[in-house]
């Protein structure tokens, strides 16, 4: 964080979340398992999971509007539990869907959450132009909501978010079901809410949105962080180089995924998605081994890689779920063998 941001906000150390043992519960579900999270003021950290994994309850324990059933956490030193107030005037929240009224214009709606929060008249319409502006809707400020796109939508649930300019952003996935176009522009605009000062968590179910964004990763599986880092270190824990193969024919891929495991001893997973396989590797020469013993068993193959991990690999390695994550943009198997001494 920068050091006017710093001198503004006195109270702001060098941790803006740390969370130990979090627990939620409902019913006979554990939603939330014991999770730890220190999160770096003026940094993006990202919380990477499938549904279902834990990750919007937690938001919700650390945003104040949910009661941990165990555990402990602080947003820049204050209680979520025992000082709420103080925590609520720190942060912003943005959901997975648009908190914003489809009966009003952008312009109204910002003005109107811009008055909840003790703004002037005055001030509330040159805040809401200001945002509108930053997020590329000025043009379409005066337009019902019911016309506009999903990414605008989203946008404008963000810009609401920003008004008081908290110190700390929570994101719940803000990019589901949003296009490539929009997706890069809010990676953009995240980036941008750093540079002005900003600590960003960001809940993602998107591999590639928290290779491309996040400072640090924690990997959130049934409750439970199973892996935390940075990209880089998360990547060299899987190996220094991943094997991904297609077979001919859909029903050896189980066999050939079996002869993977006993040839290069480790755990390979299959995409149900694309009957892909993925295997990490720490020596990429032994490719020439694989080939030969899949020859011998009679499994031929459409296509083949070796390349640097990705946060796929990782995923699949860590959680041995192929299908939990749903990555997005990730780059196509290449039809050579890319890197292997063949």
């Amino acid at each position: 964080m920068d050091r006017k941001r710093r001198e503004a906000n006195p109270g702001i150390g060098d941790w803006a979340v740390e969370a130990n043992g979090l627990v939620k519960v409902f019913g006979a579900n554990r939603a939330v398992d014991g999770v730890d999270l220190r999160v770096k003021t003026g940094s993006i950290y990202g919380v990477l999971g499938p549904n279902g994994a834990g990750k919007t309850t937690t938001i919700r324990m650390l945003a104040t509007l949910l009661a941990p059933d165990a555990g402990s956490a602080q947003v820049f030193g204050h209680d979520v539990g025992k000082e709420p107030q103080i925590v609520r005037q720190l942060i912003g929240v943005t959901g997975q869907y648009a908190s914003v009224d489809d009966s009003l214009s952008a312009t109204e709606n910002l003005v109107i959450f811009s008055r909840l929060l003790g703004l002037s008249r005055a001030d509330a319409k040159r805040k809401a132009a200001e945002l509108l502006e930053e997020f590329g809707l000025t043009e379409a400020a005066k337009r019902p909501l019911k016309n506009f796109s999903g990414g605008m939508r989203r946008r404008l649930d963000l810009a609401a978010s920003l008004i008081a300019q908290p110190p700390l952003i929570f994101l719940d996935e803000p990019t589901t079901g949003l296009d490539p176009r929009t997706r890069a522009q809010m990676w953009e605009t995240i980036r941008r809410l750093v540079k002005t000062g900003s600590t960003v968590l960001l809940t993602t179910q998107y591999l590639d949105e928290a290779d491309q964004l996040a400072d640090r990763i924690a990997v959130i599986d049934r409750g439970h962080v199973v892996a935390e880092g940075t990209v880089d270190e998360l990547k060299m824990s899987v190996g220094t180089a991943s094997l991904q193969l297609r077979v001919v024919d859909s029903a050896e891929t189980e066999r050939a995924r079996r002869r993977v495991e006993q040839v290069l001893q480790v755990r390979a997973a299959i995409s149900a998605e694309a009957g892909r396989i993925t295997a990490p590797m720490s020596d990429p020469d032994r490719v020439t081994d694989l080939l030969i013993a899949l020859r011998e068993e009679g499994i031929h193959l459409a296509e083949m890689s070796v390349q640097k991990p990705t946060l796929d690999e990782v995923f699949l390695t860590i959680t041995g779920d192929a299908t939990a994550a749903q990555p997005s943009g990730q780059p196509a198997i290449s039809h050579q063998l890319e890197g292997a001494n063949v």
